[in-house]
């Protein structure tokens, strides 16, 4: 029997459902956590042999010697992962400091993790990227840069995930204002500000670094502007994906040297033609995120694709190939509301009108309020004219 250490299982809350499938395919569950046992979700109780609580994740040592019990009672670990953005170092020092073989050690995490490492792959790859600058090289090396890409630009933190501490630079003025008063810029990094649809290459790849399953799913332009502005958030899961990007992300996962993972990468497709980066349409590199997509995403994939991602998923890990097919195909569209806002059509209306459809409908959790309000809808639709529609409805507001 396989040993399989999860860790924080039980953040993001659907996580149980990758515990609960590798149960179901014969491996041993262990799961470390900082969560008391009670709060545990019942599903995630029963898909655990045992949990181990620890004070803090963020303490190593505690982490440690947790992982160290397991190996003590249940023999040798095979697998130590998270599937989350935030502990993939952690991963990776475990796996190395207890030789689990099976994912990415501690010498290959920069790459995943650093923006601007991850360039250096993207190259190797010969796949077109945004140009980019480390801010620590100073006020001036960013103002040539500038004078090459044009404003605006975008600085965001080296390491970082979502639209948190983002800065959009229209001006000289703007410039001189970020270096002045960001008291971290050194751990920022500054790129040119490309315009156009996000598109994530979302993939299950496995110990041969070939994808068990792909999709795509079509993101706003600015999840920052989204955050910061509080606009209302709207994304799809697409039916199909396209031959461009399939190919592109596939290139990617040999660039990076990526194998055993659920992998979110992202791409921008272009709104205009690019000089050095390619016509309207043609997918450009944002960055690489060696895990799910955030939120209900994995979901919003089984529901578009008629499938199970978690169980491909553990049939990756126990199996080592994929044992589940797909059905009909959907667009899967997610559409949330904030508080702050009066729409035109009640929660009522919506649910007369889409209830057929509707795959989700609940409040967000008070962490995902900023970028995805506090009510969301999901529906599962046939054309983009009927996700566009539904998109609308949901939206419309009150003058």
């Amino acid at each position: 029997m396989q040993n399989f250490i999860f860790i924080s299982p039980h953040f993001p809350h659907t996580y149980w459902e990758f515990c609960q499938r590798l149960k179901q395919n014969g491996v041993r569950v262990l799961g470390i956590a900082d969560a008391p046992y009670d709060e545990l979700k019942w599903q995630l109780k029963e898909s655990l042999t045992e949990y181990y609580k620890v004070n803090s994740l963020e303490n190593y040592d505690e982490v440690y010697r947790a992982v160290a019990y397991f190996a003590f009672k249940y023999g040798k670990i095979d697998w130590i992962e998270s599937n989350n953005e935030y502990w993939l170092g952690q991963d990776a020092r475990l796996r190395t400091d207890f030789n689990v073989g099976t994912g990415i050690q501690t010498n290959h995490i920069k790459a995943i993790k650093e923006k601007s490492e991850m360039k250096h792959y993207y190259n190797k790859g010969n796949i077109p990227t945004a140009r980019q600058i480390k801010a620590a090289e100073g006020l001036e090396a960013v103002q040539a840069f500038v004078r090459q890409t044009g404003y605006p630009i975008i600085a965001k933190p080296d390491v970082g995930v979502g639209a948190s501490g983002t800065y959009k630079i229209t001006s000289d003025e703007q410039l001189n204002n970020f270096f002045n008063t960001v008291a971290e810029y050194r751990n920022y990094v500054v790129e040119e500000f490309i315009t156009g649809e996000i598109c994530s290459y979302d993939a299950i790849i496995d110990a041969k670094g070939e994808p068990l399953f792909e999709s795509m799913t079509v993101w706003p332009p600015s999840i920052m502007d989204i955050v910061n502005l509080q606009l209302d958030l709207a994304y799809y899961v697409d039916k199909q994906i396209p031959d461009a990007l399939r190919e592109l992300g596939r290139r990617t996962v040999k660039a990076f040297g990526i194998w055993n993972r659920f992998v979110h990468l992202e791409y921008f497709r272009l709104d205009s033609d690019r000089e050095g980066l390619g016509r309207k349409g043609d997918f450009v590199a944002l960055e690489v995120n060696m895990r799910p997509a955030g939120g209900y995403t994995p979901d919003m994939i089984n529901f578009a694709h008629s499938t199970d991602v978690y169980k491909i998923w553990a049939d990756m890990v126990a199996f080592g190939e994929r044992k589940m097919g797909e059905g009909e195909q959907y667009y899967c569209a997610f559409a949330s509301r904030r508080d702050i806002y009066q729409y035109v059509h009640s929660h009522d209306e919506i649910l007369a009108r889409y209830g057929n459809q509707m795959v989700m409908c609940e409040r967000m959790p008070e962490l995902f309020k900023a970028a995805m309000g506090q009510q969301m809808y999901t529906a599962k639709l046939k054309t983009l004219d009927e996700v566009n529609n539904f998109v609308a409805f949901i939206h419309d507001k009150r003058q």
